[in-house]
């Protein structure tokens, strides 16, 4: 059966930077995804159409296919005063927090800095501008459930998941 559409895709991979540096890993726990649905990176997900099981291959990905060129517009020094009383004197960087954009949507930001009450924080995913290396091995394709492609995700072991 070929990676297409509405299939559920089970995979192990490795994933490293440009240093070779793993930046994650399935550890065998298999990564299941719902294909066609944007629930991965488009680089990754378009190399693996047409595929089938027991593929393995090696990728190489481009931010502008994976998580975007960083841009530094959406990072900004801020006052520690405008986290939270007990936020404020916990902060450490690394830390990440839920923020909303200017147009509405959820967003993450990390806090990338901290000089003194200055805190700086980074509306970037952590790999934003970095070229992903993948070694990737396609464990299973099945037919996702009609209500896995309502949902627009895979439900663990084909369960329902309540929506």
């Amino acid at each position: 059966m070929k990676i297409e559409n509405n299939k559920a895709i089970t995979l192990n991979y490795t994933l490293k930077d440009d240093q070779g540096e793993i930046l994650d890993q399935s550890n065998n726990a298999s990564f299941i995804y719902l294909h066609g649905a944007q629930n991965i990176i488009p680089g990754l997900e378009d190399s693996l159409t047409g595929r089938v099981k027991d593929d393995k291959f090696d990728l190489v990905i481009k931010p502008e296919d994976a998580y975007g060129e960083y841009n530094s517009k959406i990072t900004q020094v801020v006052d520690r005063s405008m986290f939270d009383t007990d936020e404020a004197n916990e902060i450490q960087v690394g830390m990440q927090f839920q923020s909303q954009s200017e147009d509405g949507a959820m967003m993450i930001i990390t806090v990338s800095e901290i000089n003194g009450d200055k805190v700086t924080i980074d509306g970037n995913h952590p790999l934003a501008g970095i070229t992903l290396h993948y070694n990737v091995h396609v464990v299973d394709v099945r037919d996702a459930t009609e209500e896995e492609i309502s949902h627009g995700h895979i439900h663990a072991h084909g369960e329902s998941c309540g929506h």
